[in-house]
């Protein structure tokens, strides 16, 4: 009976090695086609970055799913992260908001005319707001107006309202 256990726990050992190195190699494969498309069309290496590190929390979280149902019960993992998984999206309901813009930030920095750099005006009904993008983040833009204060915009607002924009030569 203890070299079937031995076995098994071996087995699960292997079974893990596997998908720890396979999780590495995707993310390598993975940031090599990234670098690849930043090159071909252009994108700021700052984007590269950070859309590489999302993919990275992406592949690593799964790999460590995958590990967990090597190594747990199934049924309890599955009721622990079907759990899990109800509380985060009462949150996200919740803040509604929180989920708008994380989605319009993810739009801004993959498929929008502006990039960092640019100046913009956000046309609002009573107040423009003009100044130059010095960051894209999950939540805000971050705009460097006239008198060189930084304001941060909701990347939902930006993507509702609209804006008038000056490319930067370069």
């Amino acid at each position: 009976m203890n070299d079937i256990q031995e076995f098994l726990s071996n087995f699960k050992t292997i079974k893990t090695i596997i998908v720890f190195a396979f999780g590495i190699l995707l993310q390598i494969g993975t940031t090599k086609s990234l670098n690849n498309i930043r090159k071909k069309f252009g994108f700021q290496k700052r984007r590269f970055i950070i859309i590489n590190k999302i993919i990275s929390v992406i592949v690593y979280a799964s790999v460590i799913i995958i590990i967990s149902f090597i190594w747990v019960d199934e049924n309890q993992l599955i009721y622990f992260i079907s759990s899990f998984l109800t509380i985060l999206g009462i949150a996200f309901f919740a803040q509604w908001s929180i989920l708008s813009n994380i989605t319009a930030g993810l739009i801004l920095f993959v498929n929008y005319p502006v990039k960092i750099g640019d100046e913009i005006t956000i046309l609002e009904k009573d107040n423009n707001i003009t100044g130059e993008i010095k960051d894209i983040g999950a939540f805000f833009i971050t705009l460097q107006i006239e008198d060189k204060e930084l304001i941060t915009v909701p990347n939902s607002i930006v993507l509702q309202r609209n804006i008038k924009f000056k490319e930067k030569l370069k």
